[in-house]
């Protein structure tokens, strides 16, 4: 039986002018985004449709300007979409009265932002604790709650500590840990380590991939750093002009790019790093042998790929062998990048 998506949109549109419904009823089917431009529109979301799966991370990405902001917000309802459906959990968003919809993302959803947002006023645990607050919780429940997720981001003992008193990642830690006090089903960041050096943002992305581990929440990830995409994303959506013009896994991405955009997108990625033994593994032709992990990346088996003499290798998942890779097209993914 197949689950159903925790966010299901189909079809959706978020166009920003002048009467945009009307527009959109009447818009001729095909037009492109220079064309809804030059008509006076612009189209922030175009006629998207895609699942997320419960504890998935999505991640999408595009340049400035793509929509990705825009279209993640569709998804929580702070932008009114246009056209189309939004469901979460199986319930149309477009259909909750204001109240509903407030419940609904004090109670399921997550927000992380670029731009901390912390209270300056407010010590680390009165920030976590805050969203508890205008939940209405009591006092000993919210400052319990509070201090768990402040432990669970890695900043016990700065309790009391004000913002201007934290480094820039310790102050998108407690941004991320009072978007955990309310623990939410859905979580979504925009750009959260942006603004952060390249040090630290490589902390934070181990310590959000510790916390998903631990938590398994269903994410909607932003960025524009394809590095960060490929290292965080069990799926990749990439977005121009309000559309998502390929929406797979890393490994599909680099190895398929469905159209010119995508492929330019991720020629100068070194596949060998992303491409998994897995995915070249196919049940016609298991090999002989010694098999390697589905979970090596080809640049982990370079020693291997260089000095095997097999033309196929078995591979295992859980130490069930699940098929076999063949080492020419292998090697030609290593050694593509040099």
């Amino acid at each position: 039986m197949t689950t159903k998506p925790v966010i299901s949109c189909r079809n959706v549109w978020k166009i920003f002018g002048a009467h945009p419904e009307r527009y959109l009823a009447q818009m001729a089917e095909g037009k492109s985004f220079d064309q809804i431009r030059e008509d006076g529109y612009i189209a922030g979301v175009k006629d998207v449709s895609l699942d997320v799966s419960k504890g998935e991370m999505l991640v999408i990405m595009g340049l400035s300007g793509s929509g990705k902001s825009t279209l993640v917000r569709c998804f929580s309802r702070l932008h009114e979409i246009t056209g189309g459906s939004i469901e979460v959990d199986g319930q149309d968003i477009m259909s909750l009265t204001e109240k509903e919809l407030i419940e609904l993302r004090r109670n399921k959803m997550g927000m992380v932002f670029q731009s901390f947002g912390l209270l300056p006023h407010r010590t680390v645990l009165e920030n976590v604790a805050f969203p508890l607050e205008m939940r209405g919780q009591d006092k000993h429940e919210r400052r319990a709650r509070a201090l768990e997720v402040v432990k669970l981001v890695g900043l016990e003992g700065r309790e009391d500590y004000f913002p201007r008193e934290l480094s820039g990642g310790q102050q998108q830690r407690v941004g991320i840990a009072r978007s955990l006090a309310i623990e939410p089903d859905i979580w979504f960041l925009d750009e959260p380590f942006s603004a952060l050096d390249p040090l630290i943002r490589r902390e934070m992305q181990d310590e959000f991939l510790r916390l998903q581990a631990l938590l398994g929440k269903t994410i909607v990830f932003i960025t524009h750093d394809f590095d960060e995409a490929l290292r965080l994303a069990d799926r990749i959506a990439i977005m121009k002009d309000g559309a998502v013009e390929q929406c797979d896994t890393p490994d599909q991405i680099v190895l398929r790019p469905a159209t010119e955009y995508v492929r330019k997108f991720t020629e100068d990625i070194d596949k060998a790093r992303v491409v998994h033994a897995r995915v070249l593994a196919t049940a016609e032709t298991i090999g002989e042998g010694d098999p390697v992990d589905a979970k090596a990346t080809v640049q982990d088996l370079a020693r291997l790929l260089v000095q095997d003499t097999r033309d196929v290798i078995p591979v295992a998942k859980d130490g069930t062998v699940i098929g076999g890779m063949n080492r020419t097209e292998a090697l030609e993914i290593l050694l593509e990048n040099g």
